[in-house]
């Protein structure tokens, strides 16, 4: 891993930049594209600006307009409040001292009911006027206008303000006639303004633009030339004006120089340390000596946040995970120890999740330094199930070696024994032999699954077939128990799997129904549903059943619901087991429950393509 730290971050960025693709022709110029971008963002502002003044003349002019209505409403309102008996003489006299022409008064009371009305002699002919804008907006703001809106009585548009007072609305109206709509226009003086404006300004940019481009068009022949490791010439470098620009071109001149010299070595070296990264199958991660990140991988990232309390949002914050200490020490003190004096390297085991992970660090001579770490779960656990299993066999292999032992004594050490009695010992020695081979061919078919699952031959084959089969070998059996298997599975059930483990699947699932269900049984073998992936299966008998809390541990390994029973039976406690690793290698899931009529049954899928 010292070939990271070789590289470093900024080298790899730099053959990035190398590799760039360079045009050579363009449709429009640099200082063409730079002037007509500004000039884009100019005219737009520009636009912006036009569209909001002309809103805001707008808005103030309609503003003037309502201000000078609500005068006419308040000098209206005190004059009918000095004489609220005589509102028609008082409106009356107000219009015709009035400067505003065919200004039109209306009075509504609270309720919206209409009390006057200067154009209209019946008021009882108007509408409710209390779902106008104007007047929803003065029952809630104390005034309110409407810009324009035609007239359900004169239908005429109309220009309408109005406010509220303590007993009534007054609302005063002018028709949107011409001279209106005229005098609520905006100036378009400055619209004028702003174009000569612009203009000007365009001029400016334009030769601004134009002196910026022609420079940038000699540094742009320049980074052609370099891209095809054409000479450089002197006249070339002269070109560039005397200026900021002129000196940027000298150091970029410069710059080129010393990188192409570097860049096929450090070509060779990123595509050395990216193929590292990418078959690597551990997390790894790489720091400078103040922990920042140089380079990390996927997996390192993703077993640190399965290490972690809390999800890390960058991998300095690795550092702070608690379990981690050790080794967050050991890379503190890294540069306080004698050089050589000690050794750079430190791992421990961390168990956290379910999971067991060895971090290992190592520390280099320029105090930068690289985590890694495994995921050694699986590892971990095969050697507890292996040591587990060994320890099962032992005990398992017992019982019938005694036996067989025990028998074997007796008739070597009583010459006088009775032939009868002799025959007896014999037989059951020679049950306890088949019982022996019965569970070392189990545990050669567990050995096998769990070590080479990878290995097993897979075909397309049909289930329907395969368990019609079975029923027939085992006919005895069922017939000697008066067992009656009903077999429910439709033709052509084509699964890709291995046919000995699928044949293991449904005889072991029918000798242990045939040795523990009882007698007088019915067996029902069931495929009930199907979909793009899956069979569900059924295999479910009317026996004695299993007590609850026997249910979850029956697919362990030896594990027996009456060992007594079992052993007398021959069971090796591994049928169920063999049955579940089978399901799972052909992508399925098995369960065991009681069935509600009584018996137990087993409900399993078992994938279609694998």
């Amino acid at each position: 891993m010292r070939l990271l730290l070789l590289c470093g971050e900024s080298k790899l960025k730099n053959i990035t930049y190398m590799n760039l693709p360079v045009t050579q022709k363009h449709f429009l110029s640099f200082s063409r594209k730079l002037f007509l971008s500004v000039i884009s963002l100019f005219l737009v502002f520009a636009a912006c600006f036009m569209a909001y003044q002309y809103q805001r003349e707008k808005e103030y002019k309609v503003e003037l307009l309502n201000i000078q209505l609500q005068d006419c409403n308040n000098l209206l309102y005190e004059k009918l409040y000095d004489h609220p008996q005589d509102m028609t003489e008082v409106i009356s006299d107000y219009l015709q001292h009035n400067v505003l022409k065919d200004l039109r008064i209306t009075v509504v009371n609270l309720d919206g009911k209409v009390l006057f009305d200067s154009q209209e002699q019946n008021v009882e002919q108007l509408g409710n006027h209390l779902d106008r804008e104007e007047v929803q907006k003065a029952l809630y703001n104390g005034v309110g206008f409407d810009v324009r809106r035609t007239s359900e009585t004169t239908g005429v548009p109309y220009f309408y303000s109005a406010t509220l007072y303590k007993d009534y609305i007054i609302r005063s109206a002018l028709p949107y006639s011409v001279s209106l709509i005229n005098n609520l226009k905006a100036d378009p003086h400055y619209i004028w303004f702003t174009v000569i404006v612009t203009l000007l300004l365009m001029i400016i940019f334009y030769k601004f633009t134009n002196k910026l481009g022609t420079s940038i068009s000699q540094l742009r022949e320049f980074a052609m030339r370099a891209d095809r490791n054409e000479p450089i010439e002197m006249a070339m470098q002269s070109a560039f004006p005397h200026n900021e620009l002129g000196e940027i071109s000298q150091h970029i001149i410069q710059i080129y120089k010393r990188l192409h010299e570097t860049k096929e070595a450090l070509y060779i070296e990123r595509e050395k340390l990216i193929t590292h990264l990418q078959i690597s199958h551990e997390g790894l991660g790489v720091f400078n000596k103040d922990k920042k990140e140089i380079l990390v991988n996927n997996l390192f990232t993703q077993y640190s946040n399965l290490i972690s309390d809390s999800n890390l949002e960058t991998a300095e914050e690795v550092f702070n995970i608690s379990e981690l200490k050790e080794i967050t020490d050991f890379i503190n003190k890294a540069p306080k120890r004698p050089v050589g004096k000690e050794e750079k390297r430190m791992s421990i085991t961390i168990n956290k999740n379910g999971k067991t992970f060895i971090v290992e660090c190592i520390i280099f001579q320029d105090m930068s330094f690289e985590i890694s770490i495994n995921d050694v779960t699986q590892e971990e656990e095969q050697i507890r199930l292996k040591r587990q299993l060994t320890q099962n066999i032992a005990h398992e292999l017992k019982t019938p070696v005694s036996s067989i032992q025990g028998y074997l004594e007796t008739i070597v050490n009583n010459e006088n024994l009775p032939k009868e009695k002799m025959n007896v010992f014999l037989e059951r020695c020679y049950a306890q032999s088949n019982r022996l081979s019965r569970l070392l061919r189990d545990i050669s078919v567990l050995t096998r699954m769990d070590e080479a699952a990878n290995m097993i031959d897979m075909e397309k084959m049909d289930i329907s077939v395969l368990v019609t089969n079975i029923v027939n070998e085992v006919s005895l059996e069922l017939e000697e128990k008066h067992i009656t298997v009903v077999n429910s599975l439709k033709k052509e059930i084509q699964i890709r799997g291995n046919y000995s483990l699928l044949y293991s699947i449904f005889r072991n699932l029918m000798d242990n129904a045939i040795a523990y269900a009882g007698n007088n049984i019915q067996i029902h073998i069931n495929c009930f549903r199907e979909d793009e992936k899956f069979y569900y299966f059924s295999f479910a008998d009317t026996g004695v059943g299993v007590s609850p809390e026997h249910l979850n541990r029956l697919f362990e390994r030896f594990y027996r619901v009456d060992k007594g029973r079992s052993r007398k039976l021959g069971g090796t406690g591994l049928g169920l087991a063999i049955v579940k690793n089978a399901v799972i290698l052909h992508g399925g899931n098995i369960s065991a429950k009681n069935s509600q009529g009584g018996g137990l049954e087993f409900v399993f899928t078992l994938a279609k393509e694998r």
